[in-house]
């Protein structure tokens, strides 16, 4: 499970104790998805897409956002329940191993209580939760293997865009991010500063930065230490491009303030823009055959599965 999602749960997940309390968003043969966790999720799911919910002031567009972030708890809920009917079970120890992660993540074991306190459950409730969450990906990775395209495929598709294909600039990068909430004060921004910083000093102390960025980073990245990857120049936000790029290999930036929040960024390597290979261009084609073909097979397993269960979208009415 990526570390971000964790880090979420708390925060959206209300315990089957107060589950009934209150209207019900939806239904899924029968068990409730309640309005106070939609409440809950839907301002996560906006602070995803970098928005605020202060900052929707179209009706249409807020009932939009609000029924795709329904969407996403319904499905949650459809792999939990495909997982119980498959018999999926999920060691005590590797719920252990993520409750754990978390409870690093957020600051140690004082604030991860005191963040279990505010969302009104305990511990024991965030591991049966945590099960749950592993479960129902688990099922969901195995529904949707795909076995890549032919080799003909990727051959035809090569050929035809071959001559667009000329490798950019590109920087490989970790990062650490501490996000910021859109209309944030001046306190909560600087307090969220002063956070990385403190990571900061870590890592010019010695500290690997992909082991910080695993405990502290607050982005979908830091299961995996941070890492991004390869990008070229127009793909991240452009405060965190202009930053990245001008930093030479084995290089870490200061704090770096974009839209989501601050950033602490290292680079491992720079490279300048060439012709690519033919057996280059043959492993990009192909690895973006899978990405599509991944996220189609993704939408259709949704979609089989909504279809094989019993759903009410009360919020819709």
């Amino acid at each position: 499970m990526k570390l971000k999602t964790l880090l979420i749960l708390i925060s959206m997940w209300v315990p089957v104790a107060f589950a009934s309390n209150g209207p019900a968003a939806a239904r899924v043969n029968g068990e409730e998805i309640s309005e106070f966790r939609l409440e809950r999720y839907f301002a996560e799911y906006l602070e995803d897409q970098g928005r605020a919910l202060g900052s929707i002031r179209n009706p249409k567009a807020y009932k939009q956002l609000r029924q795709k972030a329904l969407d996403a708890l319904i499905d949650r809920e459809v792999l939990w329940q495909e997982a119980l009917k498959r018999g999926v079970v999920i060691s005590d120890a590797t719920v252990q191993r993520q409750v754990e992660q978390t409870r690093q993540a957020i600051g140690g074991a004082e604030k991860f209580a005191r963040r279990l306190e505010d969302a009104g459950f305990d511990e024991a409730g965030f591991a049966e939760y945590t099960r749950r969450e592993l479960a129902a990906q688990q099922v969901f990775a195995e529904l949707t293997q795909v076995s890549g395209p032919d080799e003909k495929q990727v051959r035809a598709f090569y050929e035809e865009h071959r001559a667009e294909m000329t490798r950019p600039e590109e920087v490989q990068a970790r990062h650490i991010l501490i996000k910021v909430p859109q209309g944030a004060d001046t306190t909560t921004v600087e307090a969220a500063r002063l956070r990385l910083v403190e990571m900061q000093v870590k890592i010019s102390q010695g500290a690997d930065f992909a082991d910080v960025a695993r405990t502290g980073s607050e982005d979908a990245s830091a299961s995996q230490g941070g890492n991004l990857g390869y990008f070229p120049r127009g793909r991240m936000l452009p405060e965190f491009e202009a930053a990245a790029f001008a930093l030479a290999p084995g290089g870490v930036s200061e704090p770096v303030r974009t839209p989501l929040g601050w950033h602490l960024i290292s680079v491992q390597n720079h490279l300048e823009a060439a012709d690519v290979s033919e057996q280059q261009g043959l492993d990009w084609v192909r690895a973006y055959l899978v990405r599509q073909q991944q996220a189609r097979v993704r939408l259709e397993v949704l979609a089989q599965l909504r279809s094989r269960h019993r759903i009410e979208r009360i919020d819709d009415d």
